[in-house]
């Protein structure tokens, strides 16, 4: 992607199943869990370069001994920093105590972070401050092991201020608004009420005060609490938790907007982010990864037991199609291939557009993650052509000499690696004509393999503010004097912002809506605007299921392919010599290359959730007005 996007986050869950002994016994070592989660952590960095957290639960511990540990950091290089510290911290103790390398029940007992429940969390900040305090996993302490509660997640509500709002009206007073802050205490009000409910009843049982902790570990219903605390969530979400003596969940949002997988054998259960994740720390096949299915949590218990419950009645699945076309890492199988299918089914509008000329056509791609769309392009290229030498051949092979068919079997599609990202420069001089001057050496570009009459066809995943072609990558391909730049984009039309982890919260800021506004003041109909922004007003204090996203109204005005011409004006300038194209993906071939996530909000307006609607409906109201607060 060639404009720079914060988005979702990692998360990592890995639950021992047998004693740490075990482990020491069959991998030669008791920090077999710290081990995996620091790789299930690395091969997440993709999801989050911002920050990292990590923390641990230990089992059965005595009274007096410390049973969670936790780290966190937003240091440059986030992951390592906090497991550059665990590892100090254990050949400290192992420095200091060596009787302690072959007594896994000394290790457990005095170093920290090792234990049978982990968590970890990868982060990229969608908002606000990227302090070490914003760095998941959250911790909820109490002295009653049962109430600590740790959070991490993937996840944006909302509908924030109507959840606090709720923790206000039972008597709560939470420190921060923040919707992970806020989603804990919710859980968190639920998980004491619950506790308190089963101490009421063992005590009525006749157990003492002593005897009820052990019972209340094993009578807690977790599902119950999660139950009763997201009754109200909107948003997009896989939230993972474990409680202070040993129970863990994660709960995936009803829509299925957030990805979630897991694994379980004798041994362990981990849940990730990503399928390959697994697949690659542990060494399992595809189709031993399951997919948690949305509405439903997987919920192991301190004894061990699993079980996948139903916390939410699922709701049309819409899971995010921007997973599969940029975040997620592009070695899961499934993806790949979709990956590809993406470029291969844009490839006939882009013949279309250079008249089927690839002898005069060289392609490329925008690295890295339009790589992979690129490889069905050009699939789709040499199909092409194959098809037109066989007809050429049988056109004329009465005629042809042997020079001829010669000639014609040598066509080849013309790849090369044209735009190279050099540096990932920071715009440390504020001066706009400064800070353009940069911006527009992010890329490189190749010299010497492009001839005036050629065509360049480079496909990127996405293009959503469009400001790096704009400001870098048109420029530097047209100083090499090509007769024609198509900009190809695998997925549709940016319209309408995200509010489910994507930042991309202000409707002004895509390029798409900046196309339509222009195209609106040039066809008279710019007054539309205001009655959109009217409307939008109207519905500011009705409830969530009967707002419409009106917007909608104002891209209906013009085809796709107006909209397109449009974006390809306004991603060069007078300067540009070369003719400039835009062409971007239907939604009916996005939703055809993957069929399993077909939440295509960011491109049709259509929100899986009633907070949806009401984001659009506020991104728009900040835009007429000139707020520039975020809509959520």
């Amino acid at each position: 992607m060639s404009d720079a996007l914060k988005h979702e986050c990692g998360i990592a869950l890995i639950r021992l199943l047998k004693p740490l002994e075990y482990y020491k016994e069959k991998y030669g070592t008791a920090f077999y869990g710290v081990n995996k989660m620091y790789l299930m952590m690395e091969k997440q960095h993709n999801r989050g370069q911002d920050g990292a957290g990590f923390a641990s639960i230990k089992l059965d511990t005595q009274p007096g001994e410390r049973y969670i540990s936790r780290v966190r950091s937003n240091a440059q290089q986030p992951i390592q920093d906090i497991f550059g510290q665990i590892n100090d911290r254990i050949n400290q103790e192992l420095k200091e105590h060596p009787e302690y390398a072959d007594d896994v029940a000394s290790q457990k007992r005095h170093i920290p972070y090792i234990g049978e429940v982990l968590l970890g969390h990868v982060r990229y900040g969608t908002f606000g401050k990227n302090s070490v305090e914003s760095v998941h996993p959250f911790l909820r302490q109490n002295n009653w092991m049962h109430r600590n509660l740790i959070v991490a997640g993937n996840f944006n509500m909302t509908n924030v201020n109507e959840l606090f709002d709720n923790l206000l009206r039972i008597g709560q007073h939470p420190k921060e608004k923040a919707d992970t802050i806020t989603i804990m205490e919710k859980i968190g009000h639920f998980l004491d009420d619950a506790v308190a409910k089963k101490y009421k009843q063992l005590k009525a049982e006749g157990y003492t005060k002593t005897e009820c902790s052990p019972l209340i570990a094993d009578r807690l219903n977790v599902g119950k609490i999660l139950k009763r605390a997201a009754k109200n969530f909107d948003g997009g979400y896989a939230m993972a938790g474990m409680l202070g003596h040993g129970d863990s969940f994660v709960l995936r949002d009803p829509a299925g907007i957030r990805p979630a997988y897991y694994y379980k054998d004798d041994e362990i259960v981990v849940v990730a982010s990503e399928r390959p994740v697994i697949q690659t720390v542990f060494n399992v096949d595809f189709d031993k990864v399951k997919e948690l299915e949305p509405g439903h949590a997987i919920i192991t218990k301190k004894s061990g037991k699993v079980k996948i419950e139903q916390i939410l009645e699922p709701t049309e699945r819409k899971a995010c199609s921007f997973e599969r076309i940029y975040f997620s890492r592009g070695s899961d199988a499934e993806i790949y291939q979709e990956r590809k299918a993406l470029g291969r089914l844009i490839m006939p509008k882009v013949l279309k557009t250079i008249d089927n000329d690839t002898k005069n056509t060289v392609f490329s791609y925008i690295p890295n993650t339009a790589e992979t769309s690129f490889y069905g392009m050009i699939e789709t290229v040499e199909d092409f052509l194959n098809k037109k030498k066989t007809k050429a051949i049988l056109d004329g092979s009465r005629s042809l000499s042997e020079k001829q068919v010669t000639d014609i079997l040598s066509e080849r599609s013309r790849i090369e690696k044209i735009a190279i990202k050099d540096a990932k420069l920071r715009t440390f001089i504020t001066e706009d004509s400064s800070r353009d001057d940069l911006v527009e050496h992010v890329y490189d570009v190749t010299y010497g393999v492009i001839k005036p009459t050629d065509n360049i066809v480079i496909i990127d995943d996405s293009i959503v503010r469009g400001t790096t072609l704009k400001k870098s990558i048109i420029r530097m391909l047209d100083r090499l004097h090509p007769k024609r730049i198509v900009v190809v984009s695998s997925a549709p039309q940016i319209r309408y912002p995200d509010c489910y982890g994507i930042d991309m919260a202000n409707l002004e800021g895509l390029v798409a809506f900046r196309a339509m506004l222009s195209l609106l003041k040039e066809n008279n109909k710019y007054h539309m605007v205001e009655e959109v922004y009217n409307k939008c007003k109207e519905q500011v204090e009705l409830k969530d299921k009967k707002i419409v996203n009106y917007v909608k109204e104002l891209y209906d005005q013009f085809t796709d392919d107006e909209i397109s011409e449009k974006i390809a004006e306004l991603i060069s300038d007078e300067s540009t010599n070369a003719e400039v194209h835009t062409i971007f993906q239907s939604v009916e071939n996005l939703n055809k290359a993957c069929p399993k996530n077909l939440g295509d909000w960011y491109f049709t307006g259509n929100y899986p959730t009633p907070g949806g609607n009401r984001v659009v409906n506020r991104a728009f109201i900040n835009f007429f007005e000139g707020n520039k607060e975020r809509a959520y």
